[in-house]
């Protein structure tokens, strides 16, 4: 039995309830802090808001237990973007560049790729296509 005047034992008050809700936020904070997405550095916190509400005797008293936690936030990614107007059909175009510089090609696991990571063998295939002999027009003239 214990002699203190005030016996509240956060852990044990509501059968554990509490203790539980703040083992869950624990294991929320810890979980951010070791994802790799967020600033090591960032604060987190946790929030034990006691609401005490008492009857009109003052002799019985309601406790209310709210929790929250405040996490790192994930860090943001950016990428540049090219875009442009397709001179063929007029349709605005927006494309990730993947290469660092506009225009230049890059090798990857795959092979080589243009800027925004189009195959080049694709781009090759598709080009070839799209030529006009020129000369087999003229054969036929004349």
């Amino acid at each position: 039995m214990s002699n203190k005047a005030i016996d509240l034992q956060l852990s044990q008050l509501a059968n554990g309830a509490i203790q539980e809700k703040l083992d869950y936020q624990l294991e929320k904070v810890f979980e951010n802090i070791h994802d790799p997405n967020t600033k090591a550095e960032a604060k987190r916190t946790i929030t034990i808001k006691l609401e005490f509400v008492p009857d009109e005797n003052r002799q019985t008293i309601k406790v209310n237990c709210d929790m929250s936690h405040n996490l790192a936030n994930v860090k943001g990614v950016s990428m540049t973007v090219l875009t442009g107007k397709d001179l063929s059909n007029g349709k605005i175009e927006a494309k990730e560049l993947k290469s660092n510089i506009p225009g230049q090609t890059y090798f990857d696991d795959e092979g080589i790729k243009s800027d925004v990571g189009v195959p080049i063998d694709v781009i090759e295939r598709e080009q070839n296509r799209k030529i006009i002999n020129l000369q087999e027009n003229k054969e036929n003239r004349g």
